[in-house]
């Protein structure tokens, strides 16, 4: 008998709720590990291979289903979410089968890395890809975007440019122990 092991998927963060990252409220996952090294990047401890929380992708998604009628969709970011690509379809496929939740995906991988990475078999389960490495010097920050360089790739019909034009450059979340968490685009970083 063949039993097929879903491999754990490496978090950094998850915030359940946020308006920062993307259209409408959504819950926010920042992947662990990342090697692209940009410089300036606004997560540098979510670069470490070794670090972060392993969690079963199944479990996560049954996690978020139960919190679907508070939020719009999920954003993943991190870290590298594309480094990760196995254990992203399967909890995408799974939000995808069961729910009408949708999907932002940041990496910092170009279009042309995406197709080399095998990226693309997480295209059924995703709306909207935003790619393109963080360059210091190209920095914007706005309509969710950190760098003038970063490509917006409309999966479904779901979204529009429009939609990113008013998500807030961040949030600042204030936990009950009292301490401060910043979320979307650096808005201090000049």
């Amino acid at each position: 008998m063949n039993t097929y092991k879903v491999p754990e998927l490496r978090i950094h963060a998850i915030l359940p709720e946020s308006v920062a990252n993307g259209p409408g409220k959504r819950t926010v996952i920042w992947v662990q590990g990342c090697s692209l090294g940009c410089a300036g990047c606004f997560n540098p401890q979510t670069h470490s291979f070794h670090q972060g929380t392993r969690v079963n992708p199944l479990e996560l998604a049954q996690e978020i289903l139960s919190q679907q009628t508070s939020i719009e969709g999920i954003t993943l970011t991190g870290g590298e979410p594309l480094f990760q690509i196995e254990a992203l379809e399967s909890l995408l496929s799974t939000l995808r089968a069961n729910s009408s939740l949708s999907v932002i995906l940041l990496t910092g991988f170009e279009w042309d890395e995406i197709f080399r990475l095998q990226g693309d078999r997480l295209f059924p389960y995703v709306d909207v890809i935003i790619s393109g490495r963080f360059i210091k010097e190209k920095r914007l920050a706005q309509s969710f975007i950190g760098s003038a360089n970063k490509e917006f790739h409309f999966l479904t019909t779901r979204y529009s440019l429009s939609d990113f034009q008013d998500v807030p450059v961040c949030e600042i979340t204030i936990s009950p122990e009292g301490n401060t968490f910043i979320t979307g685009i650096d808005p201090l970083a000049w």
